[in-house]
């Protein structure tokens, strides 16, 4: 078969074609996404999530030393967001044969990448750990038909009386924004 050109496309649909890209998305500063090791067997899977070094400190996040570890049930078509810390670290996994939308927005003044918004799937047949550090909104859609758990460890312990929970509506970015992209 021979290609075809551009004037061989009908010219009501030409201009609604655009060209995928395939580039890496750019990262909010900071941001980082550690690869795990998942070891697959017969009768299922065992996934490491983290070594401690001394002092608890993670191996592969200096720096990082786990204070609190928890975890978290999302029900399908639930959105949890906006939330932000303002002295708290996150460090988020989801399981690989679950799967959950994740919403990151830079709100740092001094921030490279200020006001830059990123999107990406925790789970979904991967394995990863996804750091979150203080100052990025963050929250997450489970786009999928069964609860997704979500397992998050912090730097710093919760305390109930003086909570460093702030938050932004939901649908600050809009509504469409926690709607899984087909493609």
């Amino acid at each position: 078969m021979a290609n075809i050109t551009v004037e061989e496309i009908d010219t009501q649909l030409i201009k609604d074609i655009k060209i995928e890209d395939y580039s890496q998305p750019k990262t909010i500063d900071g941001v980082r996404l550690f690869n795990l090791n998942l070891i697959s067997s017969e009768d299922g899977y065992f996934l490491e999530l983290a070594r401690l070094g001394k002092n608890s400190f993670l191996k592969k996040i200096p720096g990082f030393k786990i204070q609190q570890i928890s975890y978290s049930q999302i029900d399908p078509g639930v959105i949890k967001a906006w939330h932000i810390h303002r002295t708290q670290d996150d460090l988020w996994f989801v399981p690989p044969d679950n799967k959950l939308l994740i919403g990151l927005y830079d709100l740092r003044k001094k921030s490279p990448t200020k006001n830059f918004i990123m999107r990406l799937i925790l789970g979904n047949h991967n394995s990863n750990l996804l750091l979150i550090p203080r100052g990025v909104a963050h929250g997450c859609s489970n786009i999928s038909t069964r609860p997704s758990p979500l397992i998050y460890m912090t730097n710093l312990l919760f305390n109930k009386a003086k909570p460093d929970e702030h938050r932004l509506s939901w649908d600050h970015l809009g509504k469409d924004f926690w709607v899984a992209k087909k493609g």
